[in-house]
């Protein structure tokens, strides 16, 4: 491993929820930089390995996030083309978008697709549907683009990138390789070649043999930390609620201008609109950019415009993944879904009054929910309608 280790290769710790034991076998980072321990209220899966470079549950720099966007992205072989990327809701959103687009300023040439699953509907066309069988919300959907020569590059794949946050079983990888198998039908499907893009790889040797066996097509695999675990369930219940309640005929307010119907290009915001949040901002002060439930990519884009020499800046997002107190979660609140499917949501690692700025990025109309969390945060609300359309919601 490259760097002094604050753990050893092999670490056991004690859960509230059980016991897990962890192998490190390779690292590019010193693995407390990338990862800390939590217990999660969920009967199928009662730890989590929290990411703190992912800025989903720990605020992190844009320049760590791009760090890790990049040496991910340079970790992807020469595939042929066309060539689609699908990152996992609603952990590895932000971190599949940020990675594809790092990979294309390398490859501008070479025709590419992004998608990101999700478990809302946008339109009323079917829906592709495979399921994460450890998740508190194991249904997952992938929409087709919406742009006929998308929908020719996702039918036309030859190679498909496939990114999470980590990868313990890849169960849900081979899950969503075999729901978009269901785009290329017939005896002889054109899909060449798989790559699996991970922070953290805990399948192991044999595991991660075992699933490109199971996937049945070439498979490639990058990530930042290798490594094996067991987890030994404890007694403790989860008390936690159910956290989908999936309606197929409810509008949620998920945006089709985001990833959800297909990109092919970097996401840009408008520079005025960017450099005029940097300007009320002073010298020695602290804040954080925060992204809501599958909408994370544009809250890193929108920090990273605010970085500069004197300013603390750090990008996060909401999550409905309820995870106990302990460990890597020092702070928790818990406030309503911005959503509106009822299902509990959570910030952690972040208190009132932490920040002297917080910006709160959504795609769904302003409502209830959205303006509870700003009063909580005293923050400020921006609706992202599309690149170009971003509307403050006045809170006061």
């Amino acid at each position: 491993m490259n760097g002094p280790s604050p753990f050893p290769r092999a670490v056991e710790v004690e859960l509230p929820t059980g016991t897990l034991q962890l192998r490190v076998t390779d690292s590019e980072f010193a693995p407390d930089s990338l990862l800390g321990f939590a217990a999660r209220d969920n009967a199928k899966r009662g730890f989590l390995f929290l990411s703190k470079v992912l800025g989903k549950h720990w605020p992190v720099t844009p320049q760590r996030m791009a760090e890790i966007h990049e040496r991910l992205a340079a970790g992807v072989p020469e595939l042929p083309g066309p060539v689609v990327f699908i990152s996992m809701a609603e952990t590895g959103i932000g971190l599949g978008q940020g990675m594809f687009e790092a990979w294309q300023r390398a490859h501008p040439d070479q025709p590419a697709l992004f998608l990101h699953t999700t478990r809302y509907r946008v339109g009323r066309e079917p829906l592709i549907e495979f399921e994460e069988a450890h998740s508190h919300a194991p249904r997952q959907f992938l929409h087709w683009p919406a742009d006929p020569a998308q929908r020719a590059l996702f039918a036309g794949m030859r190679s498909l990138v496939l990114v999470d946050d980590e990868a313990s079983t890849g169960n849900t990888f081979l899950n969503l390789l075999n729901a978009c198998r269901q785009v290329q039908p017939g005896v002889k499907p054109m899909l060449e070649h798989l790559h699996l893009a991970v922070i953290t790889n805990f399948m192991g040797e044999e595991g991660a043999a075992s699933l490109a066996t199971r996937c049945a097509v070439p498979m490639t695999l990058g990530a930042c930390l290798h490594g094996g675990y067991r987890f030994t369930p404890g007694t403790v219940a989860s008390g936690a609620a159910p956290a989908q309640r999936f309606d197929a005929d409810a509008e949620r307010g998920a945006s089709a201008a985001f990833g959800r119907r297909g990109l092919t290009g970097p996401l840009r915001l408008p520079p005025a609109f960017v450099a005029g949040l940097a300007a009320d901002l002073g010298a020695g002060q602290k804040v954080l950019v925060l992204g809501t439930g599958e909408f994370m990519h544009a809250a890193y884009v929108l920090v990273a415009g605010q970085a500069r020499d004197g300013v603390e800046v750090a990008v996060q997002s909401t999550t409905r993944s309820p995870i106990r107190r302990w460990g890597a979660v020092a702070h928790a609140l818990d406030f309503a879904d911005n959503y509106g499917e009822g299902i509990p949501n959570f910030l952690y690692n972040v208190s009132p009054g932490q920040y002297d700025h917080v910006f709160i990025c959504h795609e769904t109309p302003p409502n209830a929910a959205l303006f509870e969390l700003a009063a909580l945060l005293k923050a400020r609300l921006f609706h992202f309608m599309s690149e170009a359309r971003i509307e403050e919601i006045p809170v006061r």
